[in-house]
């Protein structure tokens, strides 16, 4: 991730399956992106084996990235940024307080890291916080707390499944969405302890499996990539008391005849748009938000098999394909559509994108 020939251009960091966690990528990697043109390309790469690197979060104020460990035994580890790019370990990873992390994210204050286990199939969902240093680094664990629940999905709805970890716009709440519990749970973080106190519990509809949720910028509509119904919901959000109520839903994609399975979601900084992944149909879908309702725009072919993360950046889609090993960057038109004006570049096993 070398910049001193390469002015103008975005760093970018990837996470993938490594090969002692199924898949074969290098864990954590560092590319660019050109916001002028959307080419994607690699300087010098650097890498830096973090086994099962599924999600990255960066620090609010620091140069270091967090990623989850991804496995029955989870860890998190904190990957510090030098000035030139190079990637290093900070610290020792950590216990990530469950089995198989899937999402993470750093408070807004930059002292505590809040993470999202999905669980197993003995292993329910939990939330853990941990406490970080003034450096970053990972220091002791401070809660845990421990999803219940289920849904009517058979093989993968009998237990919860925490998928991800949030705080809301204005900073008061936390919220986790349960894939297996068909819920949305919502947190306060006591910010001088580390702890977390439930304070609502939004049901989804029976068999959705919410997955990822993106907030509107105003941070009164919040919208979730349903998962098992293959669906996109937009939802009101109260921040005065962090629930969430439905409000519309639309198809995640036109195609038929296949298994779908929405996996990544972004909301656009005007509010206007709202893009999907879909795992199944390989596509990107558009959305235009019209008051509540979600309106489709049409999907495009997401620049490989299996899109599952997906990340903004200026103007651009990052679009990480699974089991293609590609990473596109599609181009956001100025009514919400898409276009993909390079072809991907080669990325075994991505499966998120950060831009830094």
């Amino acid at each position: 991730m070398r910049t001193s020939s390469l002015t103008g251009t975005i760093a970018v960091l990837t996470g993938s399956y490594t090969p002692d966690s199924g898949g074969d990528g290098p864990g954590v990697a560092a590319l660019r992106l050109d916001p002028t043109t959307g080419h994607l390309s690699y300087d010098e790469v650097e890498t830096l084996p973090v086994s099962g690197a599924s999600f990255l979060a960066a620090h609010p104020s620091l140069a270091v990235v967090y990623s989850m460990n991804e496995s029955d035994t989870g860890t998190v580890s904190a990957v510090a940024r030098d000035g030139d790019g190079t990637l290093s370990p900070l610290g020792d990873p950590m216990g990530s307080g469950g089995a198989n992390p899937c999402h993470l994210t750093v408070h807004p204050g930059g002292e505590w890291l809040l993470t999202a286990n999905y669980g197993s199939d003995t292993a329910p969902g939990t939330v853990a916080v941990h406490r970080l240093g003034t450096d970053g680094r990972l220091l002791e664990p401070t809660d845990l707390v421990v999803h219940q629940g289920s849904g009517p999905v058979t093989g993968r709805q009998e237990g919860s499944h925490a998928h991800q970890v949030l705080v809301d716009p204005a900073g008061l709440f936390v919220l986790a969405t349960d894939l297996g519990a068909d819920a949305v749970l919502t947190y306060r973080l006591d910010t001088l302890t580390g702890t977390l106190q439930q304070t609502a519990v939004n049901p989804m509809r029976a068999g959705s499996g919410p997955r990822h949720l993106a907030f509107a910028p105003g941070g009164d509509l919040v919208f979730s990539a349903d998962e098992l119904s293959s669906t996109v919901t937009c939802h009101r959000y109260d921040a005065t008391d962090g629930t969430l109520t439905a409000l519309s839903s639309a198809p995640a994609t036109t195609a038929e005849d296949i298994v779908n399975q929405p996996g990544g979601i972004v909301a656009s900084p005007c509010g206007r748009f709202v893009w999907v992944t879909n795992r199944g149909a390989d596509t990107v879908a558009a959305f235009h938000v019209a008051g509540t309702a979600l309106e489709p725009l049409g999907e495009v072919p997401a620049g490989g098999t299996w899109p599952r993360g997906l990340a903004l950046v200026d103007g651009h889609l990052l679009v990480a394909n699974q089991h293609s090993g590609t990473l596109a960057a599609l181009r956001v038109l100025q009514d919400g559509t898409l276009a993909q004006p390079h072809p991907p570049v080669s990325a075994p096993s991505v499966v998120c994108a950060l831009a830094l």
